[in-house]
């Protein structure tokens, strides 16, 4: 229950500086130009982190709301696609940078799927991310 206590930046940052240590979880070739959504006019500034961070992101969305798949995260991503004058409407993120950080999540045995609804945190996973927030609450106390 620590995980939904502790602020999700600081959850996220250390999440992203211990997944720097997996092996199988690294930018994919490229990755420093895509966009994260089509409405978006430029690709992330803080290109070699954020694979790290989005990943982090995606594993504790993961743990917050059970099984998930890839539409329903293009969703959370999402924002607002503004065309000029007039309404804005919402819009998704992109499909393949999740599909990328699920696989290489999976690879490293940090989730796994569920029969038909999606993926859910392994046993390593939860406790990957349970530690580092009993690691972040233990050091504010102190």
């Amino acid at each position: 229950m620590s995980v939904f206590v502790v602020q999700p930046e600081k959850i996220i940052e250390n999440l992203a500086n211990k997944l720097k240590e997996y092996p199988e979880i690294s930018p994919p070739e490229g990755s420093e130009f895509w966009k994260t959504a089509f409405f978006k006019e430029l690709a992330p500034s803080d290109s070699e982190n954020f694979w790290y961070i989005r990943c982090a992101s995606i594993l504790r969305k993961v743990k917050k709301y059970g099984p998930i798949g890839v539409n329903k995260l293009r969703k959370y991503y999402g924002g607002k696609n503004r065309k000029g004058r007039g309404l804005h409407h919402s819009a998704k993120a992109s499909g393949k940078i999740i599909r990328v950080a699920l696989q290489q999540l999976g690879d490293a045995n940090l989730l796994v799927m569920n029969e038909r609804r999606g993926r859910v945190l392994s046993a390593e996973g939860t406790s990957l991310i349970e530690r580092t927030a009993y690691e972040i609450l233990r050091s504010k106390d102190q």
